[in-house]
Parts: structure tokens; C-alpha cells; sequence
């Protein structure tokens, strides 16, 4: 008997089409209508003229900034990371098969941890949004209250991860405004909003705007008994004064900046870290450094508060695969620059912003910055087009715009966010100035 007609006996049935017999006809269709089969060659010359259309950081001028940044990244990350090693790891369960994984997500756990002036650092989330929900829900564990309140100026797409990420535990997300000279978060604003159902607030340094906010460190002086979560870009930090050192209980941020190649919906590196009262209501997996039977140095994971180890009722997250390759670049990357490299790459990205904020300035109907607050390496101009239009004529000169801002923060009709990195050439800055020039007349 067929080996088919066997497996319908089995399942009692007479014909395949029977599998399918709960769904309605109404939605059935008799196939799909794909193309016909082609050869790998005849694919891959498809693919490859349907990407031509596009146009890269790495082939065109880019000014796009918000959250992803074109650095430079040194080829020694990729080969690293390209090891089967680390490139097929999954989760390190077996300790003494894994020291080398364990180690650098180690390594990393102790890079962000001195970035950041922190106690403790997991082996990373998912990507700055997902990392912000999860510190909204800790911030609810750490005080079992209903609201947790953010900044107006703030990127869409975290909003709507933060929203999706609380709806189960009811809170509410409150948000406050911002300065409108300085950029800056607005104290009053938050003052008005504070009630006694608060259970953490959320900031930027530097916030949405490019802003290296002076008012956040004044938030826990302000309010000492509320969990204070920092979202930062972790570049900045090599010169900003970290978080840790004025109070945040818990700091999260996007680790792409660090070695990481900018990407459409590719995967990203979410920082999350918290001081070692909190430790216990952290998400994810922390990797600690103990020693074998031997007494020999050995790396282990030390906490892991999922679902799936624990008991449900006293899980913190049900985050599963961490981005522990992405986790390892960022090792590499940082243990290649070292602090002086780092510093020296913030400076430059600080000091290329700063110069091409001037120049943008001095064009007629331009205004730049927007906001008078210190500025990292991107800031808001106030655009004599709409931000949406203007990006469609730098396309057509070969250039990649700034981050229009109405969609992130309604108020903002005609402001585009321009950013500056130390892959912004004198070259680049001066065909953007032209073409902005083009525009103004």
C-alpha cells in the first residue's frame, strides 16, 4: 500500500482535501498563482536589479539619524562575529561547552556597564523599543502603581512598542511636554502630571531632538522615590556625564551605534541595565563570571527570570532569544576602540554636527538648530518645504535627508531632524548645502 494512502487510513480519512475541510469555501482558493520556476542565476540577477533601486549610506551622502547612524564600522567586527562560534550559538545553556559565548556577552555586560555607570547589565533585548516596554513593566513591578510617564518628543515607533507592551498590565502612558526654546524636557510640565499613581518616568539623553537634556539629572532630585529610566545613545556617553551618576534606576538605549550596520527591519541591540537592588525584577538573562571545580575563572548564566526557568507567577518577562550575536559585535567594537577611540569618535560626531548646524543656518528660509540646548550629533531645522518634499529633491542629487518630524511629534509640521557622524565628509556637508541653496531660490 502507498505510503500515502497509508497515512490517510491512519488518520481516518479518504482524501487530502479532507484536511481542509474547516475552512470555509467562501475563503478557499484553488492555488496560488506564483510565476514560474526560474534558474539561481536568473533569480539572483532579478534580486539584484530590484535592489539597484535603492540608495545607500554607503553610496550616497546620509544626513538620517533618529535612533540609526551610519558609523564606521572596522571589518574586524564582521569577521569576529562571522565565526561559527558565536554566529550559530543559541542560548549558552551548557556552561562548559559555551565559555567562549559566555565570555564575550560577559565582556559586553561589563563594557555597557561601565558606559553607563550601572550595577547590572542583561545580555540585551530586542532593540530600544522592546527595552523600553520592559523597563515601563519593571518600573510597575519596582511600584505597583498605573503610570508611567514619557516625553512628547519622542520617536513613534517606541511609543506604539510601549503601548503594546503595558496594555497587559493596564498602566497608563502619560505623556509631558517639552521646552519649546531650550529642547529640553519641561520640569513644570512634569510636575502637573505627577500623581500619586506614578510609578516611574521616562527621559532622553539626548532626547528625540539631538539635546544632551541638563534638566534630566535633576529628576531624581525632584522626585527621589520614583523609578527614573534614561534611554540614551550610548556614543554620547563617551562624553556626556552617565546616567548612573545622577540617579537613574534603570538605562536602556539602542546598542547600533556601536558596530552595527544600519538596516530596514534587520536586527538591532537593545541596552537595558538597572543598580543591584533592582536586579531581581530585570528581564532577560545576566551572564556572571564564577569559577570551576578546578578553582580556573569560568563564566556561567547567573540569573535568568523567564517563564520558561521559573515558576510564571514569578517570571519578569517572557523575553526569549536576546540579540547575543549583535551583543558580541558590540564587544568586539569596543574592545577594538577602547575609550580613547571612543571618545575621539564622539568628539568628531559632536564636532561635524555643530559645524554643519552653522552652515545650514546661514541658508535663507533655513533655521538651525531649532532649539537652543546643547546638541550631539543630530539637531532639528526648521525647513521653508515640507521636510516630506525636501527629501524627495535630495534623492533626486544623490542625497539622503534628514528624519522628518511630524509623524513623531505632530506639532512639528516643517522641522527635519539632520544628523552629522564621522563618516560626514566636507564633501558630503557641501553637496547638502548646495542643495539646500537650490531649494531656498
Amino acid at each position: 500500500m502507498p505510503l500515502d494512502r497509508r497515512m490517510l487510513d491512519e488518520l481516518g480519512i479518504e482524501n487530502v482535501e479532507e484536511l481542509f475541510s474547516d475552512i470555509p469555501g467562501e475563503v478557499r482558493i484553488d492555488d496560488i498563482p506564483l510565476p514560474k520556476g526560474r534558474s539561481e542565476m536568473e533569480v539572483v540577477r532579478q534580486v539584484q536589479a530590484m535592489l539597484s533601486d535603492n540608495l545607500t549610506a554607503d553610496q550616497a551622502p546620509c544626513f538620517l539619524g533618529g535612533g540609526y547612524y551610519h558609523h564606521f564600522i572596522p571589518s574586524a567586527v564582521n569577521t569576529i562575529i562571522s565565526r561559527s562560534e558565536f554566529i550559530t550559538s543559541y542560548t549558552p545553556y551548557q556552561a562548559e561547552i559555551s565559555q567562549g559565548m559566555l565570555q564575550s556577552l560577559f565582556e559586553y555586560q561589563s563594557y555597557i556597564a561601565e558606559l553607563t555607570a550601572m550595577d547590572a547589565v542583561n545580555s540585551s533585548n530586542y532593540d530600544w523599543s522592546t527595552a523600553l516596554g520592559e523597563a515601563a513593566t519593571m518600573c510597575h513591578r519596582i511600584q505597583p502603581k498605573r503610570t508611567f510617564l514619557v516625553p512628547e518628543a519622542m520617536s513613534w515607533d517606541k511609543r506604539s512598542v510601549l503601548k503594546n507592551y503595558v496594555s497587559g498590565a493596564k498602566l497608563n502612558v502619560v505623556e509631558y511636554s517639552y521646552d519649546p526654546f531650550t529642547g529640553e524636557l519641561d520640569l513644570d510640565s512634569i510636575r502637573e502630571k505627577m500623581t500619586e499613581d506614578v510609578c516611574g518616568i521616562y527621559a532622553e539623553v539626548p532626547n528625540l531632538f539631538g539635546i544632551i537634556d541638563s534638566q534630566a539629572p535633576k529628576l531624581k532630585q525632584e522626585f527621589p522615590d520614583l523609578p527614573l529610566v534614561v534611554g540614551v545613545n550610548p556614543l554620547s556617553l563617551a562624553l556626556v556625564k552617565p546616567p548612573g551618576e545622577y540617579g537613574a534606576d534603570i538605562v536602556i538605549g539602542e546598542g547600533q551605534p556601536l558596530g552595527l550596520p544600519m538596516n530596514v527591519g534587520g536586527p538591532s541591540l537593545g541596552i537595558f541595565a538597572c543598580r543591584m537592588e533592582h536586579v531581581r525584577k530585570m528581564p532577560g538573562r545576566l551572564i556572571g563570571m564564577t569559577k570551576d571545580q578546578d578553582g580556573r575563572r569560568a563564566f556561567c548564566m547567573t540569573l535568568q527570570t523567564r517563564e520558561q526557568h521559573i515558576r510564571r507567577s514569578k517570571a519578569t518577562s517572557n523575553i526569549c532569544t536576546n540579540e547575543a550575536l549583535l551583543a558580541v559585535a558590540v564587544s568586539a567594537y569596543l574592545g577594538m576602540t577602547g575609550s580613547k577611540g571612543l571618545r575621539s569618535v564622539a568628539r568628531i560626531n559632536m564636532k561635524k554636527a555643530s559645524e554643519l548646524m552653522e552652515r545650514v543656518d546661514e541658508i535663507e528660509g533655513f533655521d538651525a538648530p531649532v532649539f537652543s540646548g546643547a546638541h550631539f550629533n543630530e539637531f532639528v531645522v526648521k525647513t521653508p518645504v515640507r521636510p516630506e518634499k525636501l527629501n524627495k529633491l535630495l534623492l533626486r542629487n544623490g542625497i539622503i535627508g534628514g528624519l522628518p518630524l511630524q509623524r513623531h511629534v505632530p506639532r512639528l509640521t516643517d522641522h527635519m531632524l539632520l544628523t552629522a557622524t564621522e563618516m560626514t565628509s566636507d564633501d558630503d556637508m557641501d553637496r547638502l548645502i548646495a542643495a539646500l541653496e537650490e531649494v531656498a531660490q
